[in-house]
């Protein structure tokens, strides 16, 4: 291979002096844009003719005011092009390829070979040095298998090739340090150098690693519904970043990454993976939480944190009531409550000018009931509301016709009639509709506040909509298949008012707040977004999911997650798939299942598939390492010593390391332990902090996607962890680990490990 080595650097060398012959284009041509852009903005007075004497002589300054405007904004793009290019380039230089295929197509004379990379390069029209990994022809490396006869897709059909030779390198600074051919998708080898790497505070991307199983989701453009469950360290969020990029590549023109929507589990996580999508020279698509989607609705309320959420009594009645409102059935029972609103029942509240009613509530109820059966919610509100502005401009032009306005119109200065006439051009037919004009946008002023409240239905009295709705339940569901009493129930009720009194809300309560308010404004979603990504899929519940799906009703949905890792939703998780099912049609959804964990290291992945009792099966790759180590003590005190033992030798071994806490308290407490030894830790407080480099401390629940290439679990104890419940969370904490597990505990260690076989780990106790 010495010889093939040679001639492939060779071939690079080559490649790279052409891409930074084409740099130097770029750099020239943003230089010259740069120049142009200058010239036009110095040159803008001379150039702009400014009349305002008259209507005619304002339009002609408007419009050269323009065309100077559009002048610089085709510059600006030719910037921005040049620059996106320049950058991509600037990334080729140092890494251009990482794959070469030889096939011959069927029905061609002669046999082709192409480069693979990160992003397409020719050096002329139609000679192309590199071919971007997105690009049907580059499925083959990914999906072929091994060498002879494979199929591949592009936009016209299935193609069918001979696939001769797979080879495969690693390169950094443009210099190749391993070539090695293969007949896999990724060769092991290739595969170990990148897993044996130390994890870092940003996601890499994986274009040089996807697996076969991975590239199926990636290249996916057919399913409607796209669920992949996989285990913890599968790449399944890696993969479904590339595909991301894969589809703003394949749709280019007609997708834009402000039209894709990913929700993740917490915004920590949005910054880990935040330099995917631009390594791949794309922008970033819209990222959030689902907290987020939902607080920035409700700015005036507080909906219950991630951190509250956690922390929140798990008593046997919230047990009970969660099943039911998280359920596919409570969805299905607010759709049908709101149907009866469309005869009666919705509550309103007066449209007030400071303290006096301008509108009273039953006047409002009168004008919607009016309308005949035909009107359904969104058309009964819609006519409501021009019912009410037509009456309130009635009311306005009665004013303004008076003589107490007329005359206040008069004594006003020209710069407050200015601001009344804005930018209605001032040809009226005669003066008296000039006074009718201005009298009108007098009295407006004073009734902004009116129209505003029609505007945005604030005379819909949500929060009383909502208890009501939750008094209608029982009428609507058979509790008893909840195991719940009408007590229960009404004990419920009590305590969701008590929290809209002072502003708050679950944040279970508040998917069906939001989803009623939705029924009745007919609110249609955004139609915008086309596709849609839904994170941790398994600490949603059917619930939250309808309604997403009624949110974005013209997107595809591609949804991931481990049920193994359900920390909020628990054995409920395991129903998703099958409640899906009923909203998705079953022909156009697809099942991916990732079973083989790239993360940790064998020892790892055995040792945490055992804390799972019927979980979802999962696979260690073949990556040597050693065996978690449990410590116990009796002293806290004796156990710090230890942590700080493990911290010293994590460091000396270029380690990072995560230590992971149930709770925030108990993290806190830890990090000033460490402290008073003179080991400097970050605490993760809340999710909108950034990941630090160095040690860090963070509680259970805000670790959800990271990995660690060193994780300690922290009081790993009978007491944090009894219930069966937990062993998703359990489970979750140690499978952040990429290279060594180490877990401390103060007494007995969690009964949740006691099926683990004892020669999977070792002990030490103090």
């Amino acid at each position: 291979m010495v010889n093939v080595k040679k001639q492939e650097q060779q071939h690079m060398d080559d490649v790279v002096a052409k891409i930074r012959s084409a740099e130097d284009r770029d750099r020239q041509d943003i230089a010259e844009v740069q120049e142009d852009r200058r010239a036009i903005q110095a040159d803008f007075s001379n150039n702009v003719r400014i009349k305002v004497g008259t209507y005619s002589g304002m339009m002609e300054t408007a419009l050269t005011v323009r065309q100077q405007q559009k002048l610089l904004e085709e510059r600006e793009n030719n910037w921005k092009q040049a620059s996106q290019h320049l950058e991509i380039l600037e990334k080729l230089e140092k890494k251009p390829y990482f794959a070469r295929i030889d096939f011959q197509e069927e029905g061609e004379p002669k046999s082709e070979k192409i480069y693979i990379g990160l992003a397409t390069f020719a050096d002329k029209p139609d000679n192309f040095l590199i071919y971007d990994w997105r690009a049907p022809i580059s499925s083959i490396y990914y999906d072929g298998g091994g060498l002879g006869n494979v199929t591949y897709m592009t936009p016209d059909g299935k193609r069918n090739v001979n696939l001769t030779l797979k080879r495969q390198f690693m390169v950094e600074d443009a210099k190749i340090s391993v070539v090695f051919d293969t007949d896999e998708t990724v060769g092991d080898q290739m595969l170990l150098e990148v897993l044996d790497e130390n994890a870092d505070t940003k996601m890499k991307s994986i274009v040089t690693t996807i697996q076969q199983e991975q590239n199926k989701i990636i290249r996916d453009t057919d399913a409607e519904l796209l669920f992949v469950q996989g285990a913890a360290g599968s790449g399944k969020t890696s993969a479904v970043l590339q595909r991301i990029a894969f589809l703003l590549y394949r749709y280019r023109g007609k997708l834009t990454s402000s039209q894709v929507v990913l929700f993740s589990p917490n915004q920590l996580f949005n910054d880990y993976i935040d330099q995917v999508l631009p390594e791949l020279g794309e922008q970033n698509m819209l990222q959030m939480t689902y907290y987020q989607h939902v607080q920035r609705r409700l700015p005036k309320i507080h909906v219950e944190t991630l951190q509250e959420r956690f922390e929140e009594e798990q008593n046997e009645l919230n047990k009970k009531l969660k099943v039911l409102k998280d359920s596919l059935k409570f969805f299905d029972v607010t759709t049908a409550y709101t149907r009866y609103l469309e005869t009666n029942g919705v509550r309103f509240r007066d449209i007030k000018i400071g303290s006096e009613i301008f509108f009273k509530k039953e006047h409002i109820r009168k004008i919607y009931y009016s309308f005949n059966e035909n009107y359904h919610l969104r058309n009964r509100l819609s006519a409501t509301k021009e019912r009410l502005i037509k009456e309130l401009n009635s009311r306005i032009n009665k004013l303004a016709r008076t003589d107490e306005v007329q005359k206040e119109i008069q004594d006003l200065s020209q710069e407050q009639l200015n601001k009344l006439y804005g930018d209605r051009p001032r040809n009226f037919a005669n003066a008296e509709k000039e006074m009718n004009f201005l009298g009108h946008q007098y009295v407006m002023r004073e009734f902004q506040g009116v129209h505003r409240a029609i505007i945005k239905n604030r005379f819909i009295n949500i929060n009383a909509q909502y208890i009501n709705f939750l008094r209608s339940v029982p009428d609507l569901v058979d509790l008893n298949k909840f195991a719940l009493s009408i007590d229960e129930w009404q004990l419920h009720i009590s305590k969701v008012r008590d929290n809209l009194k002072q502003k708050k809300l679950s944040l279970t309560d508040v998917t069906s707040y939001l989803y009623l308010y939705d029924c009745i404004t007919g609110k249609r979603g955004e139609n915008d977004i086309k596709q849609v990504f839904i994170d941790e899929i398994q600490d949603y519940t059917a619930y939250q999911l309808a309604f997403l799906k009624q949110g974005f009703p013209r997107a595809k949905f591609t949804m991931l997650g481990d049920l193994n890792q359900a920390i909020f939703t628990h054995e409920n998780s395991h129903s998703l798939l099958s409640e899906l099912g009923t909203m998705f049609d079953a022909k156009k959804t697809k099942v991916v299942q990732l079973t083989k964990s790239y993360r940790s290291t064998q020892q790892i992945t055995d040792f945490t598939k055992e804390i799972l009792l019927d979980g979802e099966s999962v696979t260690a790759f073949e990556r040597k390492g050693e065996k978690p180590q449990l410590t116990s003590a009796v002293d806290e005190a004796i156990l710090v010593e230890d942590v700080a033992k493990c911290l010293q030798k994590n460091t000396a071994d270029k380690l990072t390391t995560a230590i992971i806490g149930k709770s925030l308290a108990e993290c806190a407490q830890l990090t000033e332990a460490l402290k008073q030894k003179g080991i400097q830790t970050t605490l993760i407080k809340t999710e909108n902090q950034r990941l630090a480099n160095g040690t860090i401390i963070v509680p259970a629940y805000l670790a959800k996607g990271l990995e660690f290439d060193a994780v300690i679990m922290w009081q790993a104890n009978a007491a944090n962890y009894n219930d069966d419940s937990e062993r998703q969370l359990v489970y979750t904490i140690c499978s952040r680990a990429m290279h060594r597990l180490d877990i401390f505990a103060t007494g007995d260690f969690t009964p949740l490990f006691e099926r683990i076989n004892p020669e999977l780990y070792n002990i030490k106790k103090y």
